[in-house]
């Protein structure tokens, strides 16, 4: 009875502890709800596997047991058998909550009086341990003056080295394996460690082997972890990407009907979105960058994607959050600063960055998108800043490799980009008309992007980069109104498309930028010479007159303006009896032709000022 009792509560006890494990989310080393299973080497371990250990071993136990032999020897139905032994528990585990619930005051108690206890006894151990230290210092100190008296106390004292060191040794590497268990915090023994830094200090100066031993035990297993959960983390982080992201064909000269083979999968976005930066520059935000990281299993549950941008940002701000901590633990608990702290930490985090670093490696190799890359590299700066301010300079060289990477393929896509505006034949581009042209529309959406971004941490390479584009496309632009055969129709496509690109650009670039400023340009003075061809049919021989009376004026001839009174009164007249039809018609032809109204009506006013 009582041996199919305990196999009946064990079963029962790792039903339930299985249901938990569940059921409860702990708080992993990644932040909130990140939980990755421990993998050292080729070791996996799980939750399952330890409760599939234990079952057997309980199972084992008591099949052995005599009373559970005689049970199976004599034919006794184990399911009623089992049924009577459930009903029983649940009547002592009654029984025993209602015990609990009576005397839940003294067990409390008792909990305050073990705790206090064992609080007393770790200052008293600590306090004797300084006292054991500072003695020690001081036979040394007498013993290398010569006194022979020193002799006396050195075995006592070499005895209760020995002792305190094999305690210490113990009670350090019994913390440092805790790191291991499945599903462990390891941050919460790492803080607890810190209260017992003299423990550490005490071996150094007393016996440095063993302080030796502590501290590659320490790299050892925090190396293996922080590989393991970040492998883990990263891996699952990119299946939570955008299932659509650009590939090498999603170019800036591009054309928008590009056709491809018949067995590609219909697109399920539009390659314009490549080029515009919409709520993506949040990811730079105060308030989205130290925001908590992405929980994968939360976001495939929830159906949800994130940009290249929004997972590099998350996987980074855990990385620098770790790092600080473990460079400050490291610095503060091995007594260490400098070099031999910086070496230290990349003892401890080295394998983890260079894996972080292979894969940016592998993943920038077939990206395509410049304003993900764009803002990786603006995140990179700005958590550079952030790990100067917390004084921790361990990163700082991972930093600079990360943008060793990011800036050449940033780089090459806006070439590529480049290329792609400059090699655009017009003529294959279709029917044209003279509203704003997409590939203009992309390259203001996507300079604006940079534009915006590069402004908030300014750099010479980027606006360089951007002024390569831009000439382009002005070519390109003059390359296409070149098309149109009238100088009217070509003026109308010039002025759709310079306002366009410097309505986009002032949404997002200051007033001040070369872009807005040289596209500003571009469109008074063809906005001028429009309003000129605009008006010389229905009045070009008044505006010839007054061109050459202007003219005479200026030379001081102005006597000569007498002989042309009959040429005035001709002109007149003329105007006097057609300007109202003129304007209304010139009116209704400039809003036909321009897609800004603002820009329309402008048009119209000068027209009217001229």
């Amino acid at each position: 009875m009582a041996a199919a009792t305990t196999m009946a509560a064990a079963a029962r006890e790792l039903v339930l502890r299985a249901g938990a494990s569940d059921m409860e989310e702990e708080e992993g080393p990644l932040g909130p709800g990140v939980q990755e299973p421990l993998q050292l080497g080729e070791l996996d371990i799980t939750c399952d596997e330890f409760i599939l250990d234990e079952v057997d071993v309980h199972i084992q136990a008591n099949l052995e047991d005599e009373l559970v032999k005689e049970a199976l020897k004599t034919g006794v139905d184990l399911r009623h058998y089992s049924k009577q032994v459930e009903l029983e528990l649940q009547q002592i585990e009654q029984k025993s909550i209602r015990d609990y619930i009576q005397e839940s005051e003294n067990i409390a108690s008792l909990h305050n009086q073990i705790t206090a206890c064992d609080a007393v006894l770790e200052p008293r151990f600590l306090e004797q341990l300084q006292e054991l230290d500072a003695k020690a210092a001081a036979v040394r100190e007498q013993e290398a003056r010569g006194t022979a008296a020193c002799a006396d106390v050195r075995g006592v004292l070499d005895r209760l080295r020995i002792k305190a060191v094999t305690k210490i040794r113990e009670f350090i590497l019994q913390k440092i394996y805790s790191f291991r268990k499945p599903m462990t915090n390891y941050q919460i023994p790492q803080t607890a460690l810190l209260k017992y830094r003299f423990f550490y200090q005490f071996l150094l100066g007393n016996e440095r082997a063993t302080a030796k031993e502590i501290r590659d035990e320490y790299v050892e297993t925090l190396s293996k972890i922080y590989l393991s959960y970040y492998r883990s983390y990263l891996g699952r982080l990119m299946k939570v990407q955008y299932e659509e992201v650009a590939e090498k064909d999603d170019l800036m000269g591009v054309e928008d009907t590009a056709k491809k083979g018949f067995f590609s999968k219909p697109s399920l976005r539009s390659r314009n979105t490549i080029f515009t930066l919409g709520t993506r520059g949040a990811v730079i935000s105060p308030t989205e960058l130290e925001a908590p990281i992405l929980v994968p299993h939360t976001a495939q549950r929830g159906e949800q994607r994130y940009p290249f941008e929004a997972l590099f940002r998350s996987q980074h701000y855990a990385l620098l959050d770790n790092s600080c901590r473990e460079y400050l633990f490291i610095c503060e608990f091995f007594v260490v600063s400098g070099p031999a702290a910086h070496d230290l930490f990349h003892a401890v985090m080295g394998r983890t960055l260079t894996m972080t670093l292979k894969h940016l490696e592998s993943y920038l190799a077939d990206c395509y998108d410049a304003i993900a890359v764009f803002l990786c590299i603006h995140i990179v700066l700005r958590f550079r800043n952030i790990a100067a301010k917390r004084d921790v300079p361990a990163l700082d060289r991972y930093w600079e490799q990360v943008l060793a990477l990011l800036w050449p393929r940033f780089e090459l896509i806006l070439e590529m980009n480049v290329q792609s505006v400059r090699s655009t034949d017009p003529q294959r581009l279709g029917g044209l008309d003279t509203r704003p042209h997409y590939i203009t529309r992309r390259y203001a959406e996507f300079s604006s992007a940079l534009v915006s971004i590069n402004q908030t941490i300014p750099n010479e390479r980027t606006m360089q980069l951007l002024g390569q584009l831009q000439v382009e496309v002005e070519n390109f632009v003059l390359r296409v109104a070149a098309e149109f055969s009238s100088r009217k129709e070509q003026l109308v496509f010039l002025i759709n498309n310079y306002d366009m690109m410097l309505g986009v650009l002032m949404e997002r670039a200051a007033d001040d930028s070369k872009e807005v400023e040289s596209f500003q340009q571009l469109l008074n003075a063809r906005t001028q010479e429009f309003i000129e061809e605009l008006l010389s049919p229905p009045f070009g021989g008044l505006v010839a007159f007054v061109k050459e009376a202007e003219a005479l004026i200026e030379r001081g001839q102005a006597e000569r303006l007498r002989g042309e009174e009959a040429r005035v009164t001709q002109l007149i007249r003329g105007f006097g009896s057609s300007w109202k039809s003129s304007v209304e018609s010139l009116s209704q032809d400039v809003m036909r032709s321009f897609t800004n109204f603002r820009n329309g009506t402008s048009i119209i006013q000068g027209a009217l000022t001229q």
